[in-house]
């Protein structure tokens, strides 16, 4: 899969991902928010986590705004893939790509720990390597990671089998456990918690790294 990922000011996260695509064998390049356009072979857009123009107005509302953002969507109306993770994440639900919004973390602290999830889609290309249910240990380092819908977007993502990943013990108070969410075609994907964190030996774990392996039945 050719990937690239998008570097906003205070993206912090993208050399992560880089290395995390990398190493699970994809093609990568970055690209900075100030460009207006895509490369016309490019599979999967990535946006990585941190705190894109420092977290002003809304998490992501600025970044949603940003030149390359217009080049992100039509990607995504093509049908591209593109998956956000924290602070991506937070983008994508403020230019209206995924549902819901993610609010402030109960108790108001920032929290940075590995957490349990469990795989509730298995037929999407971000989760097919995971059996149904299967419990993942994936690090969280987020401040605004309640993740918010209406009862109506939240029957529709249970209904389309949208929910991706669900908290085992919710960290921040998100509607229903929802740690990561899926588009109606499935092709993109909206996750707080930083599976790129979890690939290597090194990282002490490797529950992330069929995450990023599965993505090369796209390549």
């Amino acid at each position: 899969m050719r990937a690239a990922v998008i570097i906003f000011p205070g993206s912090n996260c993208d050399r992560d991902l880089l290395s995390a695509l990398r190493f699970a064998g994809h093609e990568t390049i970055s690209i900075w928010h100030k460009e207006t356009e895509l490369p016309k072979n490019i599979d999967l857009i990535a946006i990585p986590g941190g705190f894109s123009f420092g977290d002003y107005l809304r998490c992501g509302a600025i970044a949603a705004k940003s030149p390359i953002f217009k080049e992100v969507i039509k990607h995504i109306d093509r049908g591209g893939y593109a998956l956000g993770i924290c602070n991506g994440f937070q983008i994508l639900t403020e230019a209206g790509i995924l549902p819901g919004i993610l609010q402030q973390n109960v108790g108001t602290k920032f929290i940075s720990k590995a957490i349990d999830l469990r795989v509730n889609n298995t037929s999407s290309t971000f989760t097919h390597n995971y059996s149904s249910n299967y419990i993942i240990s994936i690090p969280i380092a987020h401040h605004e990671g309640n993740y918010f819908a209406s009862a109506d977007d939240l029957k529709k993502l249970h209904d389309r089998n949208c929910i991706a990943f669900e908290y085992l013990d919710n960290p921040n108070g998100a509607s229903d456990n929802i740690a990561g969410i899926l588009s109606e075609n499935h092709r993109v994907l909206g996750m707080m918690p930083h599976p790129e964190r979890h690939i290597e030996n090194a990282h002490g774990c490797q529950d992330g790294y069929p995450f990023f392996e599965g993505l090369l039945a796209t390549s």
